[in-house]
């Protein structure tokens, strides 16, 4: 048995798979530890030419992931760039952006959102509704992953980006535009439901260049954000920055207490009114405080 170095580039549960000196291993791991990631750096022990064992991982530069009340799903890691893939049809959740936005300022990975599908005609009102993000500085990228995906190019180069989003938006098209061998797998979109089906069920890592590196993940319908700490989501919000400290209670809720900045800030039209009320559903739903 030889010990050696690699990366994750798929995760199926408890196995993995492992690239290594130009090979990949499945992989399983010592125990029960199961909580490494798609983009981990880790310590493999190479016990064939198909098989292997990881050891440990390596410290990480990032960690994206998503927790609610039952369970903790680790969706990437060592990401740098997180590409929040949206379009006007299926209709796009705002919440679901809002907490991935959330999560990336928590995680310090720089987002970018990606209105896919521009070609369609109901994308100038989204462009319209998005631009509240743009002011914030958030960097905002249109295309079309049938027809020209070369906007996008720029962004990555250099970066370990990963793709999240709800399922339907084009990811998994948008990921065999770019790595046509990848053949990523694209599902048919239910009209009826106004929804996609999960279309990718396992994250994997793709190589662009040798310094470029794309991991497509799993499309996402909500997104818990259970192990953040409810004091520190202001700091996660650009335009809430600038009030903390100002309120009236150092430990205030920004929920229903008097002369609260923040609240009186969104009243004055400071603070968009949607985006106070996700900052109250989040304190809510990580202090457990009564509504």
């Amino acid at each position: 048995m030889t010990a050696s170095v690699g990366q994750i580039i798929r995760s199926h549960g408890r196995r993995f798979i492992v690239e290594a000196n130009g090979q990949t291993y499945d992989c399983t791991t010592r125990g029960k530890r199961v909580d490494y990631a798609c983009g981990d750096i880790v310590d493999i022990l190479v016990q064939n030419q198909e098989q292997a064992v990881i050891e440990r991982s390596h410290e990480r530069r990032s960690l994206l992931y998503r927790q609610d009340d039952w369970k903790t799903k680790v969706i990437a890691a060592n990401v740098t760039r997180i590409l929040f893939v949206v379009a006007a049809v299926p209709s796009p959740n705002e919440e679901l952006l809002g907490r991935c936005l959330i999560a990336a300022e928590a995680g310090d990975i720089d987002p970018v959102i990606v209105v896919n599908k521009c070609d369609l005609p109901e994308t100038a009102a989204l462009l319209e509704k998005l631009q509240l993000y743009v002011k914030l500085g958030y960097k905002l990228v249109t295309l079309s992953a049938k027809q020209d995906f070369t906007p996008l190019k720029p962004l990555l180069h250099g970066h370990t980006s990963v793709l999240v989003g709800q399922s339907g938006m084009g990811k998994s098209t948008l990921t065999n535009a770019l790595l046509p061998e990848a053949n990523a797998r694209i599902g048919d979109i239910s009209t009826a439901l106004d929804s996609g089906r999960h279309t990718t069920t396992h994250a994997t890592l793709y190589h662009l260049d040798e310094s470029s590196q794309l991991i497509d993940s799993p499309g996402l319908q909500e997104f818990g954000l259970k192990h953040l700490k409810a004091v520190d989501l202001t700091h996660y919000f650009p335009e809430l920055r600038r009030y903390i400290g100002q309120c009236r209670f150092h430990n205030c809720t920004h929920r229903v207490e008097p002369n609260c900045a923040i609240i009186n800030a969104a009243e004055k039209g400071e603070i968009a009114a949607h985006r106070l009320g996700l900052l109250q559903r989040l304190t809510q739903e990580l202090s457990k405080a009564p509504l």
